[in-house]
């Protein structure tokens, strides 16, 4: 029965959070020499909660833009509803949840415009070490806040490395492998090994059926971001069920 509430509690997290996820997404994708955007592309003002940041993709005159709320809502419900049956009633759940909304902004974004966001990355990398921090201090936690730090700075190294040697590799990437590393290895090195495997085969499908469908060649670049997070959620998911 706990877990039954877990769940719930999680799900409702998940699809309110969802909904204020596409304003945020529109707004942020654009390219690095733009600056956020303020008006719908009919050039209507933006409006909504925290200073028409956060809400569904409409505007004041009541125009559509942007990702689909239904979908960014389903996602953010499904990712919240596996971690909370995943992980049970441990401290990191918590921290899960909290990191899930803004994973989900910065897979619409690099969807929308191949781009992570620094105002999300950074941030983002920072609160998962302070968060996990606070996770390893309370009880029933199952992780090591030792292994996230060295994984946040051993993957981080890692992909800087990719990003010297690839050209199809981006600079967020690198900036994403923070955030990556630290929550992988809140549960160890074989977890960071399986959940950055996970993202780059993930990654991999995604570029073979672009190129099947004739829609990409070789020379294309896909956005990696969403399934280097897709590889991390399923990182989770195993080292949930193997603590």
């Amino acid at each position: 029965m706990e877990t039954f509430w877990i769940i719930t509690a999680a799900v409702l997290w998940g699809a309110s959070t969802g909904l204020l996820i596409p304003r945020a997404a529109y707004r942020l994708s654009v390219t690095p020499e733009e600056p956020w955007r303020t008006a719908c592309p009919a050039e209507h003002p933006l409006a909504g909660i925290g200073d028409g940041w956060l809400g569904r993709a409409r505007c004041a005159d009541g125009d559509t833009f942007g990702p689909r709320t239904p979908t960014i809502a389903l996602v953010m419900t499904v990712v919240c509803a596996v971690l909370a049956a995943a992980t049970g009633d441990r401290p990191e759940l918590l921290v899960w949840l909290l990191l899930a909304p803004i994973a989900v902004l910065l897979a619409a974004v690099d969807f929308a415009v191949h781009r992570l966001p620094d105002a999300l990355t950074l941030p983002l990398a920072a609160a998962a070490l302070v968060l996990l921090g606070v996770a390893a201090v309370l009880p029933d936690a199952s992780g090591s806040w030792t292994s996230a730090l060295l994984g946040s700075l051993i993957l981080g190294a890692c992909y800087f490395v990719l990003f010297l040697l690839s050209k199809g590799f981006g600079f967020g990437d690198v900036k994403l492998a923070l955030v990556l590393g630290a929550v992988l290895g809140w549960y160890g090195w074989a977890i960071v090994l399986i959940g950055t495997f996970a993202g780059y085969l993930l990654g991999a499908l995604y570029g073979i059926g672009l190129m099947l469908a004739g829609r990409a060649d070789r020379t294309s670049r896909i956005p990696f971001g969403p399934f280097l997070l897709a590889g991390t959620l399923a990182g989770v998911l195993l080292g949930s069920h193997a603590s």
